[in-house]
């Protein structure tokens, strides 16, 4: 299988161990920023084969386990609205709210339907045109463009009952926060592959340059990662910061700009909540005027709703990488996939629900 056996070859994996171990002359401290690139370290265990050289700790670029607990209560409210059909990814159907989760809402009666793109949700409002349609857009830049395409489509065609509820992040904000905090322990960033395919990698130079940081783009098969973390190690024994992409197969410099053409075309920048975090300026996306009236939001008149987290959960800890998900005293005990605390243990991109599926769970020994 060309592009995955050779990215998973058990002799090259150990090479790469091996040579991380000559390269590190003391455990230096990197965060992948991606919950996917989080799931593949613990699946294969790289955390583990890694640990006397490097400490991996996982960043927030799950995009479910940040959208708001107030956002997952306005997706609710407006699924459980009369006429609605609800559309949304798989990811998020089971997210718990403030009373419940989309799933919830469908026991309840309401029009909840998963789907694989944004342009799904819009064939849906077209073979119902006398029911309102909302796509919940939640992701980070990879997402953006279908989701910017779809609204584009919608005000072409003059399609007036298709809407998004719009929950996008950006990650070099959040980077630039992690950064910034004076608690910060992370010394090298893994990029995100798949974001910087759309985005290119331009934009992380300014935090190379501020915060004398290397940000490596990788993929997520374990020779992929296992390079990444090499060329980190590397950079941080030589005082060196700057852009390394490791991914080069996927990831050009300037990106894709049809896809960045789109985004620009439909979003503009904007400060966003994070859920667990907090505000983070200049974060988030929201669709540009012309485009406005595609605003779920605006179109349901949804109310300030408020919203109450549990004491137990951790999560916005673990997202910044301050936090391992079984130093937190609620899990596998108060919070487990079956009744998760936060998105962290429910997304199948979670730090929490990894940590307990591939049994690094002290409780599952």
């Amino acid at each position: 299988m060309k592009h995955f056996d050779e990215y998973r070859d058990p002799q090259l994996v150990r090479r790469l161990v091996e040579e991380v171990g000559k390269k590190a002359t003391r455990r230096w401290t990197i965060m992948e920023i991606c919950g996917g690139q989080t799931h593949s370290i613990m699946r294969n265990g790289i955390d583990q084969l890694l640990e006397e050289a490097v400490e991996l700790v996982h960043g927030p670029g799950c995009p479910v386990c940040v959208t708001p607990l107030e956002t997952i209560d306005h997706a609710l409210a407006i699924a459980m609205a009369e006429g609605v059909i609800f559309t949304t990814f798989g990811d998020m159907l089971r997210v718990p709210g403030s009373g419940g989760d989309l799933f919830s809402a469908r026991s309840r009666g309401a029009d909840v339907r998963m789907v694989y793109s944004p342009l799904e949700a819009l064939r849906i409002a077209r073979e119902n045109p006398l029911r309102e349609v909302v796509f919940f857009a939640v992701g980070f830049e990879t997402t953006v463009p279908a989701n910017a395409m779809s609204v584009w489509q919608a005000a072409r065609e003059g399609i007036r009952n298709f809407s998004i509820l719009c929950s996008q992040v950006m990650v070099p904000p959040a980077m630039r926060m992690i950064l910034s905090s004076p608690d910060n322990r992370v010394q090298g960033f893994l990029a995100a592959g798949h974001v910087c395919a759309i985005t290119g990698y331009e934009e992380y130079e300014p935090l190379c340059r501020e915060f004398h940081v290397p940000i490596v783009p990788t993929g997520f098969e374990p020779v992929d990662l296992l390079s990444g973390i090499l060329k980190t190690v590397e950079m941080l024994e030589e005082g060196r910061a700057g852009i390394e992409n490791r991914y080069g197969r996927v990831v050009a410099k300037g990106g894709n700009p049809h896809a960045r053409e789109a985004v620009e075309r439909v979003f503009e920048v904007t400060d966003r909540e994070w859920r667990g975090i907090g505000m983070i300026l200049g974060s988030g996306l929201v669709l540009r005027q012309d485009f406005r009236r595609f605003d779920a939001s605006g179109r349901f008149g949804i109310n300030l709703i408020h919203t109450v987290e549990s004491p137990l959960c951790r999560s916005g800890q673990v997202l910044q990488g301050y936090l391992k998900p079984d130093a937190c005293q609620a899990f596998g005990r108060e919070c487990t996939p079956q009744h998760p605390l936060g998105a962290t243990m429910v997304s199948s991109e979670g730090a929490c629900a990894a940590y307990y599926r591939y049994h690094r769970n002290p409780f599952l020994q």
